[in-house]
Order: structure tokens, then sequence, then C-alpha cells
């Protein structure tokens, strides 16, 4: 019988969203290190496992819910509207703040490149993570996203589904697991280039803008891969092998 800390940190994530807070909240990887027991992750982070696992249970206590307290359950939806959920917030919510954040690096650092030289190591990241996600997110939106459409319908229609270049499902998945890998490691050095997203005393208030919204794009596609790796994509290649 697997023990609570040899449960994967990805089974907390998917059991109980209060998990995610407390793993966004103390830097524990549930997207791209789903995989690791809990255990392994909080020894990986020098954290105490008892603490963690409180934390937990804290904030699954039944509160009056809110708006903003709400959290979807996306495990019996249809894919296709997981897929659509996907695409309308995080794909959207992406591209906009990639073209926001650019020229805004533009302007900060030109102006406190010269005291702070980490802000152009963030930057040259982020350029990075924006080209990648750019060409990832459309892979997706062109390729595989339509495809696991097509087979979801067929599903339900009781027919077959068209043979693709590709094969199987696993093998673009595989590789946007791959990117999903890359992307998290540009987000860690730029979170760890920036102090974790902390301004210096003397930052004007697009310096501190920056950075706060660099925080929010982070956590956004951590919740974003979190969908993908540890929902949309398993489920899509159960389905495709269900018969």
């Amino acid at each position: 019988m697997t023990t609570t800390a040899e449960r994967t940190v990805r089974e907390f994530a998917l059991g109980n969203p209060g998990a995610i807070r407390v793993f966004e909240k103390l830097g524990i990887d549930y997207c791209c290190g789903g995989k690791k027991s809990l255990d392994e992750a909080c020894r990986a982070a020098s954290l105490n496992i008892g603490e963690v696992l409180a934390s937990i249970e804290e904030l699954s206590q039944p509160i009056a819910a809110t708006e903003t307290d709400k959290e979807q359950n996306w495990h019996p939806a249809p894919l296709a509207t997981l897929i659509a959920h996907i695409q309308n917030k995080h794909h959207k919510y992406t591209r906009e703040e990639i073209a926001r954040l650019c020229p805004l690096f533009e302007k900060v650092c030109s102006v406190h490149g010269s005291k702070h030289r980490e802000l152009f190591e963030v930057y040259e990241s982020f350029k990075g993570l924006a080209q990648e996600l750019g060409a990832h997110m459309m892979k997706e939106d062109m390729v595989l996203f339509q495809y696991i459409g097509r087979v979801e319908a067929a599903r339900a229609e009781n027919r077959s589904v068209v043979p693709v270049p590709f094969g199987s499902v696993k093998n673009p998945v595989s590789m946007m697991e791959h990117e999903h890998d890359s992307a998290g490691n540009a987000l860690r050095a730029m979170k760890q280039a920036s102090n974790g997203y902390s301004a210096p005393a003397d930052a004007c208030i697009s310096y501190q803008t920056l950075y706060r919204v660099l925080a929010e794009f982070e956590a956004d596609l951590h919740q974003h891969i979190h969908l993908e790796n540890n929902i949309l994509f398993p489920r899509a290649i159960a389905m495709e092998t269900a018969r």
C-alpha cells in the first residue's frame, strides 16, 4: 500500500486543488516534476514533509467558496472542453503577456541594466522561453489538440479514426512533455537570477511591475502545464488505446 509520503506530487495536485496552492507557495514543482514522490520533492527542496502535509490539510478544510476560490474539476469534463479552456485561458494569456513583457523588459533593462546586470540574464532566459512557447503552442493548437478532438468525437460515434503520420498520440505527447521540461528549466533559471522576482530597493514602478508580472506568468504556466501533463495527456492516451 502506498503511504502518504510515497504518493506523487501529481497525485496530490490532482486529488486536492488546495495542494497546488501549497506547492506554488513552497516552490514544489507539481507540473513538470509531478512524477516525484512528495517525500522526494520535499527532501530536494529542504522542506519538512510533515509541515507540508499539514498545510495541505489546512487548505483542504471546507470554507465558504468565493468565485476566486472555486476550482474546476477537469477529470470528468469532455477533452474538447478542457482543450478549449487551455486555449482560451492559458494560450491566450501566454501570448498576450509575452507581447506585454518584451517591451517592458527593454525599458527596464535600458534604465536599470547598468546597476543590475542580472536583468539581462533574466531577459535572455525569457526570450528563449517565449520563442519556444510560441512554437510549442502552435503545434498543440494545429496538430495535437485537433487530433485529440477527432479521437474523442470518433469514440463518441463508435467509428474509427483516420491514421495520422505520427502514429500514436503518445509520440507528440512525449515531445510536448519534453518541451514542458525545458520551459520549467527556463522558469527556474529566471527565478534564481531574479532572486525570486524580488525587486531591489532602487527599483522603479516599471521594474517592480516587471517582476510582479513575471511571477504571475510563472504561476499561470505552472497551472497550464499541470492541466496538460497531469490531466489532458494521460486521458488522451487512455482514450486512444481504449477498445
